[in-house]
């Protein structure tokens, strides 16, 4: 028979959690939180995991929520165990996934006072959190406790990002009963309201009259009827749609490799970019390059569709449309008609001049980062899931085009190495199709401990390039010209063999193009345990090829 805290805060927390449709919750080992561990673990509603390193456990249920598009638990003992969740809180804050943290505590008279694993957390998130409530221990009776949970949870869901709920338990933690409590479940379903036709006219007039429209996505949860609706812009000659690959949308018409179009550009050239109207939609945009340009060369008018936030990244926001994409575009094309510019021809002839550049460059290139994630991205399976690390990878990344068939997520609402590699197991967790996932040794060797998990599935595949530090620092300007390069770069002899071993995986080395090729051949199929390819490129020379890379391009 299930067994059930007896303590009744801790019932009312998990009841309402079932109440709110949480399925999912991630569980780090403690002693305070022992009535939640008691309760979730016991409760067929739930799915539970035990992930001992902090940090990596939030990451790991943010990758399940991304994935889901629902908020995942994470629960965890009193004291500092609370403050390692922090780099996940702050991620999911800024790239709109829905995390719920339940942190256990000791009452409010004992805090301060000089006892073990007790700081002070009320709030202690208050900068990178969309609710924060700390629970009463002395509980009340006309429930007011249940409706403080509800509306917290309901936050994450409606607004899509973290919540936090501090529970203060006395002793006894043990106490075990047979029952818990029943709350009747909540539909957490939002519909959107439409924007009035009046409002909108407004903005289609200017919209009818623009002859340089530029259409900007960036990281976007993949969607059918945004894809096809973007694919309606390009009809309209006027209109130039940039994607990242993180926008999860592919066409040929799109712009999908933006520092490579807009890197070789001379001032002349910019000020033809230059649009009249920017409309962004999406998360954050990783290309620096697209950045210093719309803010050098502001757009006359920028308008940013979220149903949520709006950021002004260009430093010229003159309105947000607060409403989905999809909902905006199914009203606003009823309102506009296309119109006669060179504006999109004039760019796709420029992307089309890159794209041989780029084939003749990759064609005849040495082994380097550069080719190597150039032979990766060909070789990946078809209807796979791609996880891509932060620094140079996603980077790289940008300037391919993707198999459109492959999903692509990547950490870049902090844009920090600290957790990718949890995030891409958490991710693979909550799929069934094959997650690769492609890193850089320091992010890989940062986030190690994410591979203290038992819940990896087979099929789970790491590539790791590994340069021997932050290539990263070569590139940009400063690190290198510097004496501390060292410093920036943090170089090392370390592989991930021995971490392979300790943590059951199969484990591949390649040091040369045809080793490469040959390992990858045999690398995706499947096998009773996951596995990690490590890939030696030269570090001293990976600069220098990209360098070469870009100027090819002019």
């Amino acid at each position: 028979m299930p067994q059930f805290p007896k303590n009744e805060l801790a019932q009312i927390v998990i009841a309402s959690c079932i109440a709110n449709g949480i399925s999912h919750v991630v569980i780090s080992p403690g002693s305070r939180n022992a009535p939640l561990t008691i309760g979730f673990t016991n409760s067929s509603a739930i799915k539970t995991y035990s992930i001992v390193d902090e940090r990596c456990a939030a990451f790991f249920a943010m990758g399940i929520a991304q994935q889901l598009q629902k908020p995942v638990a994470i629960v965890c003992t009193s004291g500092s165990a609370l403050l390692n969740y922090y780099p996940a809180i702050a991620e999911a804050f800024y790239s709109n996934i829905p995390l719920v943290v339940i942190s256990a505590d000791r009452p409010a008279h004992l805090i301060d006072i000089g006892d073990g694993q007790t700081i002070r957390q009320e709030h202690v998130f208050e900068n990178h959190i969309l609710a924060s409530i700390s629970l009463n221990e002395n509980l009340n009776i006309d429930g007011s406790i249940k409706e403080m949970i509800d509306e917290t949870l309901k936050i994450s869901f409606q607004q899509n990002g973290p919540v936090h709920i501090n529970v203060p338990f006395n002793e006894p933690l043990y106490e075990t009963t047979n029952k818990l409590i029943y709350f009747e479940p909540i539909l957490n379903n939002f519909e959107e309201a439409p924007l009035d036709v009046d409002y909108l006219e407004k903005f289609a007039a200017i919209w009818n009259t623009s002859k340089r429209k530029m259409v900007l996505v960036g990281a976007n949860y993949p969607s059918e009827l945004l894809q096809i609706q973007l694919e309606h812009l390009t009809k309209d000659p006027s209109v130039l749609v940039l994607i990242e690959n993180t926008a999860n949308v592919s066409n040929s018409k799109f712009i999908n490799s933006i520092d490579k179009l807009i890197f070789p550009l001379e001032d002349d050239e910019l000020s033809h970019f230059q649009p009249d109207i920017l409309l962004s939609l999406g998360g954050l945009i990783v290309s620096k390059k697209i950045k210093q340009h719309l803010r050098k060369l502001k757009p006359k008018h920028h308008w940013h569709i979220d149903a949520i936030k709006a950021y002004d990244t260009f430093f010229s926001l003159n309105h947000h449309f607060k409403i989905s994409p999809e909902l905006f575009f199914s009203q606003f094309f009823f309102l506009t008609k296309p119109l006669e510019s060179d504006y999109q021809e004039f760019w796709l002839q420029k992307k089309a001049k890159r794209l041989k550049k780029h084939h003749k460059f990759l064609d005849d290139c040495k082994f380097s980062d550069l080719k190597v994630i150039d032979s990766v991205l060909k070789s990946i399976p078809v209807n796979s899931q791609l996880q891509i690390g932060n620094s140079s990878i996603i980077r790289y990344t940008q300037l391919f085009e993707i198999n459109k068939t492959l999903p692509v997520f990547c950490n870049r609402g902090t844009s920090g190495i600290d957790g990718s590699t949890s995030t891409a197991i958490g991710a693979a967790t909550a799929v069934k199709e094959n997650t690769i996932f492609i890193t850089g040794d320091i992010s890989f060797f940062y986030d190690s401990n994410a591979l203290w998990n038992g819940y990896i599935p087979k099929n789970f595949r790491i590539i790791l390039i590994n340069n021997n530090g932050g290539g990263i620092f070569r590139f940009i300007p400063g690190p290198k010209e510097s004496s501390a390069l060292d410093y920036f770069e943090a170089p090392h002899n370390l592989t991930a063999e021995h971490l392979c071993k300790m943590y059951n995986f199969d484990y591949t080395a390649a040091t040369n193009k045809d080793k490469l090729e040959k390992e990858l051949n045999s690398f995706y199929n499947a096998s009773e345990t996951p596995k990690l390819l490590e890939i030696f490129t030269p570090r001293e020379e990976n600069d220098l090829i990209l360098k070469a890379y870009f100027n090819n391009l002019k």
